[in-house]
Parts: C-alpha cells; structure tokens; sequence
C-alpha cells in the first residue's frame, strides 16, 4: 500500500471514530422559561449525575409554546420547563407534550400538582415547584383581619386601596381560575369587578412593582408571588429593607381552602429524540439535590413529597409555621384560563 493510500485509510478510520463518538454522546434539549441564574446548579448537577449535555433554549412560558407549535415534528425539544399552571395545561390541550409513565415522578408528585392521567394512566406534565399568590399590605394603614381572604380584595372597604399586574398575566388567571374552581364561575365574576373598582391605579409592571408601590405608599394593598417577596427579604440593599419593614404579609383562606399556589413543572416535548433522557432529566428534578435548588436558589417550595428545606426568608414569611395551601387539581385551574380571560374582557381588568 502506498503511503497516501494508507493516510488514506488512516483518516478515513479516524473520522468513523469521531462520528461514532459523535453518534454515541448523550444530549439533551431543553426548552426553559424559567430565567434563574440559580437553576445553572440544575444543570450542572445533572450532567455531572448521568453525563448527558444539555442544551438550553431559553424563553417566555408563550414563546416557548409558539415555537414548538411552528417547528411541529421538526423541533428538537427533548424537555419543556414553564412557570404556569395554566400554560402547561395550554401545551398539554394543544398537543405539544408527550404523556409519559414514571413510578419516580407519580411516587414523588401528589396527583393535584400533575397534569390528570390519560386512559392508560400516563400524565403529561409534573410540577416541580410551588410558589403561593400572597397579599402584602402597609402595616400603618391596613389591618391584617381586612385582607386576610381573596374574597376580600373585591370588597369595596378596600376602595381605591389595591395594585395588581395585569390581570391577563398567567399569574393573575391561575389565581382568578382557582378562585372561580372554589366559588363558580358566576360569583368570580362579580368579585373580579370588584377588584377592578377596588384599584389604586391601573395594573402596570410586574409583582415586585406592586411590592414597591405599597412600600412606596401609592396603594395600601398588593398581591404578589411568594418569591418576589421572598427575594427583597434576603436582600442587603437598604432600600429593600426599608421597604420590607413596612409591609406586612397574608397567605390568604387560611381558616377556608387555603392559599393559591401556582407552580413550575417540566414536560416531555411530543416530538422528543432523546425521549429517555427527557425522563431521566425531569426525575433528578424531583430528586432532594435538585428540589433544594429549587427552594433555596429562587425561594420556592419543593414539591416531591418528604424534601425539606431551610430558607430563612420562607421561614420567616410563615412566621416559621406551615401554612394552608388549596388542595384542588391544578390541571382544573389552568382549564379555567380561557373562561376566566373572557370575565376580565367582559369586567375591563386590563
């Protein structure tokens, strides 16, 4: 053999190698809305666990719908992470994930914190995190007893007293679809005008805006995720302390349903390559490493049963005490998002 034709052949079996290599790697491909710096430790922990990449999209809850509704069975998608009940019941209704089996996550997430099984038992997406939908109020002005439920926001004493974001946001329709799961579609309606007449100024911004603006005396009243509160309480920042000392804090219905929590939860994309990795993926999250990334990381609550956790701004929101949370489907309150978007057209909570 002449000496180009064993370079050659001595190339040609060092490209088989790399392609083999190539074939041969483990991948994931994640689409993700949630936008944590913290949640790279996630990441990390998992490759570093099984040895699989990740490579991560990142986007909004809406962004990450339409762009799989757009790349259809060309998408690459492996695992699709949003931050909203009502979100991930729109991609479970549109077709978009793939049911999946797993004694690991059915064995880790309670039944109301999953999507609902299909015929043959399989559950289309788990949540992975809770965060509760909470009341803050300036402590020289409102009484604790005057916003201690979410019915009370639609009660006219609080006239002129409220800020919200918009009502529209996925926050607001998993609360407001909660609310009308424990008192009819009907008496929803009637309280959601209520709330509109109820407001300081119209919605605007984001939840910490609401925090700020009561702290700031433009309302008396906001609502609010647990975890943007949380994050002005870990802050050293003195403005977010002085603001924080002048707030007092509700989780609300406690001596009824219990307060709303909203969560974060993971899917099987429908046209997934990697679909074993995709599982593999969404059990680590459910494992007490990954839930205390969660928790500590973004200050949100686990939700695999038996985790436990010690952040000090969620012990001292809870007055270091359990809470009352609702114990309803949450796959029922994102189903209600489109009739509850109809009552906010209808009452005009922008």
């Amino acid at each position: 053999m002449s000496k180009n034709a064993k370079a050659l052949v001595s190339a040609c079996l060092m490209a088989t190698a790399a392609l083999g290599a190539h074939a041969q790697e483990q991948v994931l491909n994640l689409y993700s809305a949630r936008h944590y710096s913290t949640d790279e430790a996630l990441y990390t922990g998992f490759t570093k666990a099984t040895g699989i990449k990740i490579n991560r999209v990142d986007a909004d809850d809406a962004g990450i719908l339409a762009r799989l509704k757009a790349e259809g069975s060309a998408s690459p998608a492996d695992v699709i992470l949003l931050v909203d009940a009502a979100r991930l019941h729109k991609g479970e209704v549109d077709g978009l994930f793939q049911p999946i089996k797993s004694k690991v996550l059915n064995d880790a997430i309670a039944p109301n914190l999953r999507g609902a099984p299909t015929a043959d038992g399989s559950i289309a997406w788990y949540g992975l995190s809770t965060r509760a939908r909470i009341v803050v109020f300036n402590k020289t002005k409102v009484q604790k007893d005057d916003v201690d439920t979410y019915e009370e926001l639609g009660d006219p004493k609080l006239k002129g007293k409220i800020c919200i974001r918009s009502g529209s946001h996925p926050y607001n329709l998993s609360l407001f679809g909660a609310v009308a799961e424990h008192i009819g579609m009907e008496k929803t309606e009637v309280w959601l005008k209520g709330i509109v007449a109820n407001l300081a100024r119209p919605p605007k911004g984001g939840d910490t805006d609401q925090i700020r603006a009561v702290a700031a005396g433009e309302c008396d009243v906001a609502v609010t995720n647990s975890y943007y509160l949380a994050r002005l309480m870990r802050s050293t920042k003195p403005e977010d302390v002085a603001a924080v000392n002048k707030l007092g804090v509700v989780f609300p219905n406690q001596q009824s349903w219990g307060t709303h929590l909203n969560i974060a939860g993971g899917a099987v994309a429908k046209h997934a390559k990697n679909q074993a990795n995709a599982i593999k993926f969404l059990e680590y999250l459910v494992s007490a490493e990954a839930q205390n990334y969660f928790a500590n990381g973004n200050n949100e609550w686990p939700t695999a049963k038996g985790v436990t956790t010690d952040n000090p701004a969620l012990r001292a929101m809870t007055g270091n005490a359990p809470f009352k949370s609702e114990t309803i489907p949450i796959s029922a309150v994102g189903a209600n998002a489109v009739k509850v978007q109809q009552m906010l057209d209808r009452v005009g909570f922008q």
